[in-house]
């Protein structure tokens, strides 16, 4: 039995992946605005959310470690799938190679302040200070990993021959090949994902006082002393 102080969480949680559900399956993608009430409708799902997130109840969030499953999971939801995507429309209306190359640096040079303003917004919430490390170091061991990558390659409808399959060498995985030496082979992006995967769930899954414990030698004595004192 649910207690009844959670039902308001998840109750809008649930209206408002419905409502997500509908605006991105039962709606035409369209730039323009064309009635007020499909525009308040394509904003029904954020302020269902809203709602949904102010009603969790923290304490309870915690012993669920939704902290670490929550916020990394929303971040995969933005790199995996709407940052792949905009690579790829973005590499059809680019125009040129050097507007394209900007796109790209942009929206890498984002993903670290996503990641940073996750962290940040949990720890004004009154996050741990042990947590926030675990999301960030996480969240950039996942960025870092390739995964968007291997997404580039599946999630998207490519007609150019060189990417209708995964290619058996990445040449453009520059974050790769100056930790291997070489462009990686397909295999060799695959192992370099999956190391990196690990290594994130290893810092999400690892124990709390680890992390506090790191904090704790990071920080001079003389400053712990004064935040203690304080």
């Amino acid at each position: 039995m649910i207690p009844r102080k959670h039902l308001g969480f998840l109750i809008f949680a649930a209206l408002a992946v419905l409502a997500a559900a509908f605006v991105w399956f039962g709606l035409p993608h369209d730039r323009q605005v064309k009635s007020l009430w499909i525009f308040l409708v394509k904003l029904l799902p954020f302020v269902l959310a809203t709602e949904a997130i102010s009603r969790l109840d923290v304490e309870w969030a915690r012993r669920l470690r939704l902290p670490v499953l929550a916020i990394p999971a929303a971040f995969l939801v933005y790199f995996l799938y709407f940052v792949p995507k905009i690579f790829f429309f973005g590499s059809e209306v680019a125009g040129t190679r050097e507007a394209y190359y900007d796109l790209y640096y942009h929206v890498l040079t984002l993903t670290p302040l996503i990641i940073v303003s996750l962290a940040m917004a949990f720890r004004l919430g009154g996050g741990s200070a042990g947590t926030v490390r675990r999301l960030g170091y996480g969240m950039l061991l996942l960025m870092l990993s390739g995964l968007e990558d291997l997404a580039f390659l599946t999630v998207n409808n490519h007609v150019d021959p060189a990417y209708s399959t995964i290619p058996e060498v990445w040449e453009w995985a520059t974050h790769m090949s100056v930790f291997i030496g070489h462009a990686p082979s397909k295999y060799e992006a695959y192992a370099f994902i999956a190391v990196h995967v690990v290594l994130a769930l290893v810092i999400f899954l690892s124990p709390q006082r680890w992390w506090e414990s790191l904090g704790r030698r990071l920080t001079p004595k003389a400053l712990q002393t004064r935040t203690e004192s304080a």
